[in-house]
């Protein structure tokens, strides 16, 4: 925590694969001061307790400790911003005292708050005091109006250039697989997979769960860190990206990663897919089915031009236009300081 008045308290987690991370460069980026608040706290204590809340609301166990803490850093410090990152824990009153404060109060909503296994009545309730809030869901925008939050903007995810890069030395790895997949082993998302397998393709799995499923388990290199990611995807020969169904996502935080780190994309075919990377063979490869998945990556396996050709296309599209995270809060801030003009106009 910084003393004087910073530009932006921002509350999030500061592992660097994080959101929270990401838009801390960025506002050093920008020449902001910031303020940094870890959300982790909020779940510290009895790991019994702590389950037995989350499972009866999605609540952390120190939620209205961590939300009065958030208060008082905003009494104390007075920033232009707070920015709040997915289902951050902060409490309805205190973020309606924050806004007495004159305070701009911001969310980036990483998650559907609508998704079953992410619903909480309280952050519900939250929703609805924040000033601006960003999504990079298209499916949320309807949802969030309807609940009667006050602004609602799209705004589509992101990548870090400060962690999000090609591994130069990625050729030295031995074991190179033919697709690479991180992310959660999702329901949906096991068929995908299996057909990968069973179609020869030499599969390497990261993430959560995927080790519960016996077939799967062999493929299975739990979570990695971001030095991991960065060489496997710089190395692998393909980069498979799939939505999260649950999440209703449209895109998500994997399809500015991988091209930034370097990897050729088999990816899902949807709207915002293409409005980010073009239309099929410009800077990825789509498909609507696993047996179009399972056919274009054997022929991306068997075609190292035309992967190399890909990979640059999309890293150069990425990198070169305005698609970091220090972007996105550019455009942000932008936003709420014109809506914050003409309120005062109105006056």
């Amino acid at each position: 925590m910084t003393s004087g008045h910073p530009d932006i308290l921002i509350v999030g987690n500061p592992e660097e694969c994080h959101i929270g991370a990401h838009f801390q460069l960025a506002a050093r980026t920008l020449g902001q001061q910031v303020c940094f608040m870890d959300v982790r706290t909020a779940y510290t204590g009895s790991p019994w307790a702590q389950a037995l809340l989350w499972r009866c609301g999605r609540r952390p166990l120190q939620l209205a400790r961590f939300s009065r803490e958030i208060l008082s850093a905003c009494q104390v410090y007075k920033p232009t911003y707070l920015l709040t990152t997915g289902l951050a824990p902060v409490r309805s009153a205190d973020l309606e005292d924050i806004g007495r404060c004159g305070i701009v109060r911001l969310n980036f909503l990483t998650d559907d708050p609508w998704n079953s296994m992410q619903y909480a009545g309280w952050f519900q309730k939250s929703l609805l005091q924040y000033d601006h809030i960003f999504s990079p869901r298209r499916g949320n925008l309807k949802d969030l109006r309807g609940h009667g939050c006050n602004r609602v903007h799209y705004l589509p995810f992101a990548y870090s250039p400060a962690v999000h890069f090609p591994e130069i030395d990625s050729c030295n790895l031995i074991d190179v697989p033919d697709v690479i997949f991180a992310g959660g082993a999702d329901t949906d998302r096991l068929p995908y997979v299996r057909a990968l397998i069973s179609g020869g393709l030499k599969v390497a799995l990261f993430g959560g769960y995927w080790d519960r499923h016996a077939d799967l388990k062999p493929y299975s290199h739990g979570n990695a860190s971001l030095a991991t990611l960065r060489h496997i995807t710089s190395a692998a020969k393909i980069a498979l990206c799939l939505v999260r169904r649950a999440n209703r996502d449209g895109h998500a935080m994997r399809r500015f990663e991988v091209p930034a780190m370097g990897g050729c994309m088999l990816i899902e075919d949807t709207i915002e897919h293409r409005e980010i990377f073009g239309k099929d063979g410009e800077t990825a490869s789509y498909f609507r089915s696993i047996p179009e998945m399972v056919n274009r990556a054997r022929l991306l396996v068997e075609n190292e031009a035309e992967r190399n050709r890909l990979a640059s296309a999309a890293h150069a599209r990425i990198t070169r236009g305005r698609n970091a995270y220090a972007d996105r809060l550019e455009a942000m801030l932008e936003i709420t300081s014109l809506n914050r003009t003409s309120v005062l106009i109105s006056r």
